[in-house]
């Protein structure tokens, strides 16, 4: 029996990089059948919105969804509800893919990749649990209105304790299946709404005695991701902070080329694709880095379709290329050394797939 996968290629790199993702699985020998379709710029210029019915539909019968970076700056005229990033929070919403897993994972050969010093960050592996369809982003009322003259843009931040409940389960769970350790991010001391978060929390870790919690403020969380990251296992937040710290915490690994992710709803369907953005200065052109990519499909193989074996030999080629000096330019040194090789977008996918033939 073959799994059902969406595919959607994206824009930009997106679009680029999405073949030789496939071409990494299909070398791992495990049955999957795969459905294209369109979302985000590529959607609004076929079908006339970023959204197509048919893509979400799709989705909605897929075991799980590979997706390619959205957006560009071809599409930033459009109003707001047009944009190609509308059409993934949309995805999102359509699927109830309210928790998004980010790991922030250091490669030991990308250790001096980093902006901090080798030693705060070699072995680092952090794991962030942001709330996806909630919270800020998805808030009502929200908007632009004109008040005595003057133009006003409000939006509303709000979440229901059931919300907040749902996504702690989620990160005490996967806490417990790690380290044991859960940090919870708010910003308690003047929102009223992350008042309720912690509150929530602490109610739910009744439920969970072997996971150590603890609190921060989202300020405080950010200046410790970038003064002492170690310190940190998994942190659970809500949308807007889990935004904004995940892209922290994706600058200690080095590149957001790197970063893979996961967006799950509570029967384990996901939707799965890169932090990286799409990048369309330089699509089309060969250099873009597949990794990210390639990891979050490793991430849809151990989450999604239960291909726990394969996902680990797909993490164990990246580590390996990485470890031979196979480098994109956004991972390369700035002096390149004897051990480092420059290759393409091509190229990495080719070590990869070379890698998943050499026998374990």
């Amino acid at each position: 029996m073959s799994h059902r996968i969406l595919v959607i290629p994206g824009d930009g790199i997106g679009a680029e990089v999405m073949p030789h993702v496939l071409r990494v699985l299909d070398a791992l020998g495990v049955a999957l059948a795969y459905e294209l379709a369109d979302l985000g710029g590529v959607a609004i210029d076929n079908h006339g919105t970023p959204l197509p019915p048919s893509t979400l539909a799709a989705a909605r019968e897929s075991a799980a969804v590979l997706l390619g970076a959205v957006g560009g700056p071809k599409w930033d005229a459009l109003s707001m509800d047009q944009r190609p990033e509308k059409g993934l929070l949309g995805m999102r919403a359509g699927l109830e893919a309210f928790a998004n897993l980010r790991p922030a994972m250091l490669f030991e050969p990308l250790a001096d990749a980093s902006s901090l010093r080798p030693e705060l960050v070699a072995g680092l592996d952090i794991l962030i649990v942001r709330e996806l369809t909630g919270g800020i982003y998805f808030g009502e009322p929200r908007g632009v209105d004109n008040e005595a003259g003057r133009r006003r843009g409000y939006n509303t931040y709000v979440y229901n304790e059931d919300e907040i409940a749902r996504i702690a389960r989620v990160a005490f769970d996967l806490a417990g299946k790690r380290n044991g350790r859960l940090t919870s991010v708010d910003k308690a001391n003047v929102l009223e709404v992350t008042q309720l978060w912690r509150d929530v929390v602490n109610e739910v870790h009744a439920e969970y005695p072997d996971v150590d919690l603890d609190h921060l403020y989202v300020d405080n969380a950010a200046m410790q991701l970038v003064r002492e990251p170690k310190q940190f296992d998994v942190l659970v937040t809500g949308n807007m902070f889990g935004d904004i710290l995940s892209d922290v915490a994706a600058m200690l690994t080095g590149s957001l080329g790197m970063l893979p992710s996961a967006s799950l709803n509570a029967h384990g369907q996901g939707l799965y694709e890169p932090v990286h953005g799409s990048a369309p200065d330089i699509a089309g052109r060969n250099i873009a880095n597949p990794l990210a990519t390639i990891l979050s499909a490793a991430m849809m193989l151990r989450y999604s379709l239960g291909e726990r074996e394969a996902a680990d030999r797909v993490e164990t080629a990246v580590d390996s290329v990485l470890a031979e000096g196979f480098r994109t330019a956004d991972i390369m040194p700035a002096t390149g050394t004897d051990s480092t090789r420059l290759v393409g977008t091509a190229e990495m996918a080719d070590a990869v797939i070379a890698a998943l033939e050499v026998p374990a």
